[in-house]
């Protein structure tokens, strides 16, 4: 949505300051160099990526839809089903938690907090890292190696479409001067051709460069920017249960383990240490009455 508003933005701003200086719109609008330029780009893309690379930034965008969720609500959903579980674990052992891990659909405490359980990301993660603990054998430094390595991975997986598309928009220029220097190649054929004739041709030909300046700063690089925000704000939900999970394999008591995991979200949205203990009470008074 904040991708379309700012589109909207960019090309009002653009366009209507030109209208207002007293220009028209009617030259600006040169499908043959819109053709030149974008198809250029989309070769330069294919050229330049192998075939999981292209394939990965078509999906990326349904995967990131999910991060937009994350917000203050979201983290205290997450902090609030983690704390259930290390409780659980707590009172019952680890083998307590074993039905919940291997079938989370089918689990009530997880059923209670379905922005969770709908997300594939952060179940994924915080599964198979619970089963780990649960089969036990392992150093609470090896698991943290292994969580640091896994979101290491994610995060240059995820970030293999946004420098994808970032490169493509930081050549949409010069393939914009591509298009401009063809315009005038084709302007100067004509050299019998009037001063009228002449100036028109060669500003459809300008056109090309200011094409390409736009379509890759105003509209192709914004969309790079925002997939690198949205890798962060999934990277930090998978750190908040990373540095709880370790907090409770240290032994700290689940509502302390919790607040470390506070402690890794951004401070935009991050629950205060009062609301995160109320939120964690009331979960703990669910917990309690079941």
């Amino acid at each position: 949505m904040l991708i379309l508003l700012g589109y909207i933005v960019v090309t009002l701003c653009v366009f209507g300051g030109f209208v207002l200086a007293g220009g028209f719109l009617g030259p600006l609008y040169q499908p043959t160099e819109l053709l030149m330029i974008g198809g250029a780009g989309v070769g330069a893309f294919i050229a330049a990526n192998n075939g999981k690379a292209i394939k990965a930034t078509f999906k990326i965008f349904p995967k990131l839809k999910r991060t937009k969720k994350y917000n203050k609500e979201m983290y205290l959903e997450l902090l609030a089903v983690q704390f259930k579980l290390l409780t659980k674990v707590r009172r019952e052992g680890m083998l307590g938690i074993e039905r919940d891990i291997d079938s989370p659909q089918e689990s009530a405490l997880f059923q209670e907090h379905p922005k969770v359980l709908a997300d594939p990301m952060i179940m994924d993660f915080l599964t198979d890292y619970l089963r780990l603990m649960v089969a036990g054998g392992m150093d609470p430094m090896e698991i943290d190696e292994l969580m640091l390595h896994e979101i290491e991975t994610f995060e240059q997986e995820a970030h293999i479409p946004a420098d994808a598309i970032a490169k493509v928009g930081d050549a949409m220029p010069a393939f914009g001067i591509v298009a401009a220097v063809m315009g005038v190649v084709k302007a100067l054929t004509y050299a019998d051709a009037g001063p009228e004739q002449m100036g028109e041709m060669i500003a459809h030909a300008l056109v090309g460069t200011f094409l390409g300046i736009l379509m890759g700063y105003g509209f192709i690089n914004p969309v790079a920017s925002s997939i690198e925000r949205q890798i962060k704000e999934a990277e930090k939900m998978l750190q908040c249960i990373r540095i709880t999970l370790l907090a409770s394999l240290h032994g700290y008591a689940p509502q302390l383990a919790v607040e470390f995991g506070r402690k890794a979200l951004h401070t935009a949205d991050r629950p205060g240490f009062t609301e995160l203990e109320t939120y964690v009470r009331n979960a703990k008074s669910g917990a309690a009455a079941e």
